[in-house]
């Protein structure tokens, strides 16, 4: 009777939670798993990686079991499916397997699996691998429902799974299916990395996953035993439409019991630690850069090697070929500590090209080392102020953003040396502020410790009565986005504020920018703000209009629009009317996405106001929005442009510029610029004398004649502010005082004499100058880890690198010399010989993958972008006669000027064997295909083509001169595979090439040199009357044989020409452009251009002719304006 009762118990229990391990089994089981990359389409190449092993599962006791793996084995799979196999790593097989075979601790109760323990040298990259086997293990059973969902905890994070089980009728098995929603989960395992950039959200669904388990499970007394197993994960990504096209992700596992036996006596795993749950856990991956991988032991001597040779290779101009190279140092870096730092700085810091490179590298450390490298720095006060500026704001825009590091920068907004220079100073705190921008980005809610400094800079700069200090708060809370700063904010505010605010409107507008990243994250609070001072009509017409434009950030709904609308209907202040109304036209035409409701509202609200408001006139405030974007690409741009005015003033109070780009689901502020004329308008006041608005030479006069009064405006306000923003973030404010202006003026006054810049630099030039600068820049990146089901870390990235480089080489002669003062250069002829290089080159990347410190495998974007002015010639002015020669030599050689390239591969890497990296381009080069601008038909496609449909157009154009010997050539080759249900991601596929270039050509005659001249003296302008007088009796003879309608006019007009002739004309240019050869006669081309003013018109000629042996054309272009009619 007892026994039928214990079996009863057993048969309820296994109901209620089906699967068990039983502690006193071993359990046998093999597994394999695969993940491939690819497009999941034939012929076009793929990348995988391949692991199977076998694993047993014993009690150590009722809840706690031993994991053990064995016979693994590692494969990689780089080329074309059903050409190409999976070909073994047997190092990177013996690296894993070196840490894989320890035992492995796991808890495990009613099908759930707990913490995970293992040896503490074993790395979390294979702990994440147990994970993935582990994974199976992880599921509910409910006997008593059929389907039925709920949350649980799975490598993925806390996610929600769907089941549904049947029986099997032969063999008694439950077939459990699991459906893991992988894209909604509440705690994801998933992070993003990359700089302080102000990203906004997605404009596109660019990564879609799902995720579906199959159980094979066996009942047993204990309970249910999972038979067998198996997974399946697909993704799909694209930076354009998804249903044009996407790159797939295909991971797929698999595992079946082997054996059950009798546990033969106790383990013993020997010493552990707790590895965590069975969550992913991400790696960190700073130093694990996707697109290219290298052993990374020993990494000081090897990051020196390659800073020297950077610098050497870069010197004179850009070497394309190496660009590459500096993702290689970046990654080096990374990995050397601070000490390691400190060495390399000592090394170079005597050698100026060595320490610029290290300090522009270094930036990429990107944790606790660079900002105590900094530190020491700014203690020691052995870097200049330029310097600092330009390491720290980079520095800490590549900053994790974590507490540690954000407490720990805080340490720099109270250091002398940040003080020392007003320029470095804003830097630090707008810096500071963009770090507290990513910060936020990543930790919600905020604190309000990160922003506290901030919000006691402001206040103190409000009690002190600085305008400069609450400016540059405020500037920065801008920068930081933070949501707690709203309070201080409001209190800057008139009418806001608890207590009445006077302050100057550079801080009040500073006050309200202050707000824009704000309006993102709280927008309710920010709407509420900017609708108060909007409708303040006693405030300044700049600070509501910025109030306006911050409220539109905010994406109003409806009917706040609505509201806005029925107060303009009734607004007095003409340019806050004009702003609005030309700001919302430019959203009633908006196509982008995150537009489409707030384009319907503005639409209707134009529609109210323009009955009454729609002629206003363009000297009104402004505001300017256009904007494309393409849905297929999921791509576009937008443009604005303001222009805040107030009346009565002539000029602008504030003009902005600002355009945003959309790519690869994200919108990007990408560069925002602006100036605040303040002294100049003032200066200008309400009128300008003399000014008629033609844009004549009187007008010109007019505005010189005010600018000459800079003198009076006051030394202790701006005469013009400006500021930069980089993807939202400020980075760069500077006002320009009284005192700059005078300084600027008295280096290049005709007075100066030596001792002052100007002097100085020519003096340099007169012994031989050489300044050569190099400025390598990783411009983005942008990093998104997600798990994968086996356990290895799925990877999206972006990598946009520049190295840019100038380089010049000068040495003058000045004939009378100088003497007392650069005046003296107005009587003298110099002579220049230079030559010098200036231009960049782009390295650009997008990876999809697997990344790890051991292997990579996946799809991978990249495409280099050079452009190149290399330049050498002499010259000649002469000041006095106004002439202005320059000699080039011949074109011996090719020279490309610019050019693009692009290619998208299928990569595979492994640590072991890093020279042996293999990357495929994912469209096979096709054969044969030289004139083949259309599509192949299918019946003369071949296997060895590779390609279902083909097309390779090859284009060149060149435009060559027979006379300067020298021609400039366009070229392009496209290599594409089209799938025509897939666009437009296969419009992108393959290989791409654009170049143009400067090309020797078949001249003439030998060409010693290219000689343009520039001169500007009366003599010109007797041979350009005669000539004039020969065309004009030529074409009075023309006239006689047209109709007397037709004479008539034209005779009225030659009338008018022989007026120009006979009145005193004013030479304007000679251009010559001629190519020389030895003492024969040049060969090239002459223009000539005068001007005629007269009380009732105005007259402009312009003739060209070729000159050389066989010539025998002009050409004249006459022009009038008349002033009456």
């Amino acid at each position: 009777m007892r026994g039928i009762i214990l079996c009863s118990l057993v048969a309820l229990a296994c109901k209620l939670c089906y699967i068990a391990l039983n502690p006193k089994k071993t359990y046998e089981y093999s597994y394999h798993g695969v993940v491939n990359f690819g497009l999941g389409k034939p012929n076009l190449a793929e990348s995988a990686v391949r692991m199977a092993c076998k694993f047993k599962i014993a009690g150590a006791s009722a809840q706690t079991f031993i994991l053990q793996v064995s016979d693994l084995t590692f494969e990689e799979f780089n080329g074309f499916p059903g050409k190409n196999g999976f070909n073994v790593a047997p190092k990177l097989t013996q690296r894993i397997a070196a840490q894989l075979i320890k035992p492995f601790m796991f808890d495990y109760v009613s099908g759930h699996v707990g913490d995970i323990h293992a040896a503490p040298e074993v790395s979390d990259t294979v702990v994440n691998i147990v994970r993935g086997i582990l994974g199976f293990f992880e599921v509910t059973v409910k006997t008593t429902q059929r389907i039925y969902e709920l949350e649980e905890v799975g490598i993925h994070g806390m996610c929600q799974s769907n089941y549904a089980i049947e029986e099997s009728k032969e063999t008694k098995d439950m077939i459990v299916s699991q459906v893991v929603d992988i894209s909604n989960c509440r705690e994801k395992a998933a992070v993003s990395g990359g700089m302080a950039a102000a990203m906004l959200d997605k404009i596109g669904k660019s990564l879609t996953s799902t995720v579906r388990y199959v159980y094979t499970v066996r009942p047993t007394a204990e309970g249910g035993v999972i038979a067998r197993a198996h997974g399946l994960e697909q993704q799909y990504f694209s930076p354009f439409n998804v249903k044009g096209g996407s790159f797939k992700m295909q991971a797929i596992k698999e595992t079946e019991l082997l054996s059950v036996s009798d546990t033969a006596g106790n383990i013993a795993p020997g010493p552990m630690e707790n590895k965590g749950n069975l969550v992913y856990k991400f790696v960190s991956a700073e130093a694990n850069v996707p697109i290219m991988m290298q052993n990374l032991a020993d990494p000081i001597p090897k990051a020196v090697e390659l800073i020297k040779h950077l610098a050497a290779a870069n010197y004179y101009q850009i070497d394309s070929a190496t660009t590459e190279d500096t993702i290689k140092l970046y990654q080096l870096l990374r990995v050397i500590p601070f000490e390691g730092l400190e060495v390399m700085w000592k090394q170079f810091a005597e050698n100026a090209e060595h320490r610029r490179w290290f300090l522009d590298m270094s930036v990429e450390v990107g944790d606790a080392r660079i900002l105590k490298f900094l530190q020491m720095r700014f203690q020691a006060g052995d870097i200049s102020a330029n310097e600092a500026r330009q390491t720290f704001v980079l520095a800490i825009n590549h900053l994790q953003a974590v507490p540690d590091l954000v407490e720990m920068a805080k340490m720099f907004l109270t250091m002398p040396f940040s003080k020392s220079n007003i320029y470095l100073w804003n830097m630090v705190v707008l810096a500071y502020g963009s770090l507290v921008f990513k910060y936020c980005a990543s930790y919600t809610p905020c604190p309000v410790a990160a922003v506290q400094p901030l919000l006691d800079m402001a206040m103190e700069g409000m009690k002190t009565g600085s305008e400069a200090d609450m400016v540059i708060a405020l500037k920065a809370l801008g920068n930081a986005g933070h949501p707690g700063s709203i309070k201080t904010i409001m209190r800057f505010l008139p009418g806001v504020a608890a207590t009445p605010v006077d302050l100057p409107p550079r801080v009040l507008s500073a006050a309200v920018q202050s707000m824009r990243l704000t309006a993102a994250r709280d927008p309710h609070t920010v709407q509420d703000i900017t609708m108060t001072l909007f409708l303040q009509k006693n405030l300044p017409s700049e600070i509501r209009m910025l109030a306006f434009m911050i409220l539109f950030d905010t994406k109003p709904s409806m009917a706040l629009v609505s509201t806005v609308t029925a107060h303009l209907q009734e607004e007095k202040d003409i340019h806050v009317v004009s702003f609005a109304l030309s700001y919302m036209r430019g959203y009633a035409k908006s196509s982008t996405p995150e537009n489409h409701f707030l384009s319907t509202a503005c639409n209707i609200a134009v529609k109210i106001l323009a009955p009454k408001f729609g002629r206003l006139s363009f000297f009104n405030s402004k505001a300017v929005h256009i904007d494309w974007f393409n849905d297929d690409f999921l791509m576009g741009k937008s443009a604005e442009l303001f222009m805040l005015k107030s009346a009565p003033y002539i000029l602008p109070t504030k003009m902005m510029l600002k355009g945003n780009f959309y790519a690869i689901g994200r919108i990007l502020q990408l560069l925002e610029g602006g100036i605040r004329p303040e002294g100049i308008k003032e200066l200008f006041g309400t009128s300008i004398p003399g000014f008629k608005g033609d844009l004549s030479f009187s007008d010109l006069q007019a505005i010189f004649n005010v600018l000459k009064n800079w003198e009076n405006l006051p030394s202790n306000k701006p005469v013009f502010s400006i500021y930069s923003r980089v993807f939202g973030q400020e980075w760069i404010f500077a006002d320009f005082k009284k005192d700059i202006i005078q300084n600027f003026v008295k280096a290049v006054s005709p007075s100066a004499g030596k001792g002052t810049p100007l002097w100085e630099l020519i003096e340099n030039m007169q012994r031989g100058l050489s300044w050569h600068w190099t400025k390598p820049f990783l411009i983005y990146e942008a990093r998104y880890f997600q798990a994968t089901t086996l356990g290895l870390p799925l990877e999206i990235s972006k990598y946009y690198q520049t190295v840019n480089g100038i380089t010049v080489n000068a040495k003058a002669a000045v004939n009378p010399p100088m003497t007392d003062h650069l005046g003296q250069l107005m009587t003298s002829e110099i002579s220049l010989e230079t030559d010098g290089f200036i231009g960049y080159t782009k390295d650009f990347w997008v990876f999809y993958g697997i990344n790890t410190e051991m292997f990579q495998c996946g799809c991978e974007f990249k495409s280099k972008t050079p452009f190149a002015i290399p330049w050498r010639f002499t010259a000649k002015i002469n000041v006095p006669e106004k002439k202005f020669e320059f000699d080039f030599p011949p074109c011996k050689k090719e020279l490309e000027l610019f050019s693009m390239s692009s290619n998208v591969y299928a990569v595979s890497r492994n640590i072991e064997d890093p020279a042996l990296a293999k990357m495929t381009p994912i469209m096979p080069t096709i054969i044969d295909c030289s004139n083949s601008g259309l599509f192949f038909p299918p019946s003369l496609l071949t296997e060895q083509t590779l390609a279902p449909n083909a097309w390779n157009p090859r284009v060149k154009m060149c435009f060559e001169s027979n006379i300067y010997g020298a021609g400039v050539c366009m070229e392009s080759e496209l290599r594409r595979a089209y799938y025509h249900e897939y666009y437009p991601l296969s419009y992108f596929l393959g290989y791409t090439h654009f170049a143009v270039k400067v090309v020797p050509a078949q001249a003439i005659k030998a060409v010693d040199k290219i000689h343009f001249e520039v001169s500007r003296h009366p003599a010109i302008t007797r041979q350009l009357l005669e000539t004039l007088r020969r065309l004009s009796k030529v074409f009075v003879r023309l006239s006689s044989d047209s109709g007397s309608s037709i004479r008539r006019a034209y005779h009225s007009h030659h009338s008018n020409v022989m007026g120009v002739l006979d009145a005193t004309p004013e030479a304007l240019f000679n251009i010559k452009a001629f190519a020389m050869s030895g003492n024969q006669k040049p060969e090239g081309y002459d223009a000539a251009m005068y001007y005629t003013p007269e009380a009732d018109f105005q007259n402009t000629q312009l003739i060209v002719s070729q000159v050389g042996e066989a010539t025998n054309w002009k050409m004249c272009v006459d022009t009038m304006s008349l002033w009456k009619y």
